[in-house]
């Protein structure tokens, strides 16, 4: 059977099917940008401004260092940091050496830490000074690791900031008083020369784990072509170039912000204004200051920013792209950031495990609470998740997608690895573990996680549709649905809804569940509404319906 091509009716114009990606590794294209044009802007910081040449001599230095204290092909390094220029310094400096990036959220606490480099093997991490205490600090201690780089957020801010900047970031240094312990700066001070490391576009690059939301975290392999091809096709995809201004706020420990803040700025020369901690006052600022061109962002985030009630005063006329992914937009959700922008919202899809996007809509033709269709040089099909045959349009089952973004395996986990892929037509498919369907155009819908379906009385619920509607409701600024049990009908709907602010004085669980009753199908309407003051969030900032939901079959039992 041919390729998956239903959608190419729908193709983006100027936008080419398929690519020959580039044969150098991510630090490679660094060092090309950096060639180009030495003067331009790469990071912006709290009011510090950090060219290509500077950034590119950091990582030279820190390279230097580590290459000189055993870092060299394919060892693993740890990198726990809030978004920052010493995480993209950090990031970039390991490849240089020949090591493999094995990137963390900056909230992982000691026994998280000791999980992630127990299971990839790293024995050198590099953190910040703030964040030495709760991870790296414990795992130094107990041997699991050997040396630590401590780096000081401060040290790459204008001194003093007129910006908003977090406490950690503010903070002077202070270099934790610990055996193994050097500080970031004396690493750049000892100005060792990286050596020359022989990695190929091929080898991997970093080991992105898994949320945990299915299990024990896994390591996704991903070699320098896998992160190399979607930051490349990205930029096709909505026609960047050296020009663009992205601001990066999406943690760049997790693949969406790894991609749109750093390796595709990156790679073409472009600007990107990072922030350490979320913060929608600063943010619309920054849009305004900077002239930002695109934002990537999740719906949560968006939600927030939209409810600022000083939202008038931030200039956001630079937006060419927003887009995101993560979740289905909701539609009341759409309409409003398209008031506010003036540009609609370009949903897109794709996992850690496909180096971010697999799917995307296409600019000139988006479709609403949607994927997207396959990404250059992406073939995707519907599988039934039972008998593995392949669907037809309007048919929901499990996704399975063949690209060149898709990763290498799981790091150490031979048989997950052999789960993880199907043979169709000679050819190796990733199995996403996500529901969904095609229409007859080609566009793919994520209806929800394989094992997030609702069985109320034989009726299929999928939740993500149910909180799409819930959006909808006046009162209603964040919603979860889970599954809750039922004596007649098996399992019933329950939604935990986050009111907006002073809707809860005046709105009752009564009226979300009759509003409910009138904007969707009986048996997709909650039968219970809960209301919370914020919901669980996983590492990447999705809602953890994981959590909520073991937390309600716990109460249940």
């Amino acid at each position: 059977m041919p390729a998956f091509s239903r959608h190419l009716a729908h193709w983006p114009p100027g936008v080419p099917t398929a690519f020959d990606p580039r044969t150098t590794t991510l630090d490679g294209n660094l060092a090309v940008s950096a060639a180009r044009a030495p003067d331009h802007p790469a990071i912006v910081f709290y009011g510090r401004s950090i060219r290509y040449a500077s950034l590119h001599a950091d990582v030279e230095r820190l390279a230097g260092w580590l290459a000189a204290h055993g870092i060299g092909a394919g060892d693993r390094v740890l990198l726990d940091l809030h978004n920052s220029p010493q995480f993209v310094i950090g990031y970039y400096a390991i490849l240089r050496a020949g090591g493999i990036v094995v990137p963390l959220n900056p909230m992982v606490k000691a026994d998280e830490f000791a999980y992630h480099a127990t299971d990839s093997g790293a024995r050198l991490a590099i953190t910040s000074q703030d964040l030495f205490a709760q991870g790296a600090g414990p795992a130094l201690r107990g041997g699991l690791i050997d040396r630590c780089v401590v780096a000081t957020y401060s040290d790459t801010i204008a001194p003093p900031p007129d910006l908003p900047a977090p406490d950690f970031v503010r903070a002077p240094r202070v270099l934790p008083e610990a055996p193994g312990v050097i500080a970031w700066h004396a690493c750049l001070e000892a100005k060792h020369v990286a050596p020359a490391h022989g990695r190929r576009a091929h080898d991997i690059a970093a080991l992105s784990y898994t949320s945990g939301t299915t299990g024990q975290p896994k390591g996704c392999m991903l070699t320098h072509a896998n992160l190399d091809f979607t930051a490349a096709g990205s930029a096709l995809w909505s026609q960047f170039d050296a020009s663009t201004v992205v601001l990066g706020v999406l943690p760049m420990f997790h693949l969406t912000g790894m991609q749109s803040a750093m390796n595709g700025p990156l790679r073409l020369g472009a600007t990107s204004v990072l922030m350490a901690r979320w913060d929608r006052a600063l943010a619309g600022r920054l849009i305004g200051e900077h002239r930002v061109t695109t934002w990537t962002a999740i719906t949560t985030m968006l939600v927030d920013f939209l409810a600022d009630p000083d939202l008038d005063r931030h200039d956001l006329s630079s937006i060419r792209r927003l887009g995101g992914g993560g979740a289905a937009m909701p539609a009341a959700l759409a309409a409003k950031l398209e008031q506010v922008f003036g540009r609609s919202y370009v949903e897109g899809y794709g996992l850690t495990e496909t180096a971010a996007p697999s799917h995307v809509n296409p600019m000139h033709r988006p479709k609403a609470q949607c994927g997207g269709i396959p990404f250059i040089g992406t073939d995707s099909r519907v599988i039934d998740p039972a008998t593995l045959a392949e669907l037809g349009p309007g048919e929901t089952g499990e996704i399975v997608t063949h690209g060149p973004q898709v990763f290498a395996g799981y790091w150490g986990r031979e048989a997950a690895t052999q789960e993880a892929f199907i043979t169709i037509d000679g050819r190796q498919f990733f199995r996403t573990g996500d529901l969904g369907h095609y229409d007859e155009d080609g566009y793919f819908f994520i209806t929800d996680r394989l094992k997030r379906m609702i069985n109320a009385s034989g009726f299929k619920v999928w939740p993500a549709e149910v909180e799409a509607l819930l959006y909808g409701h006046p009162a209603v600024q964040e919603a979860c649905v889970i599954a809750a049990r039922d004596p007649y009908r098996g399992e019933t709907v329950k939604a935990v809804i986050v009111p907006r602010p002073g809707a809860r004085a005046t709105t009752s669980a009564d009226d979300i569940i009759a509003w409910a009753r009138e904007h969707m199908a009986a048996y997709k309407a909650p039968r219970i509404v809960a209301f919370a003051d914020a919901l669980p969030r996983t590492a990447s900032g999705k809602v953890f319906w994981r959590k909520l939901q073991e937390d309600e079959d716990a109460g249940a039992r």
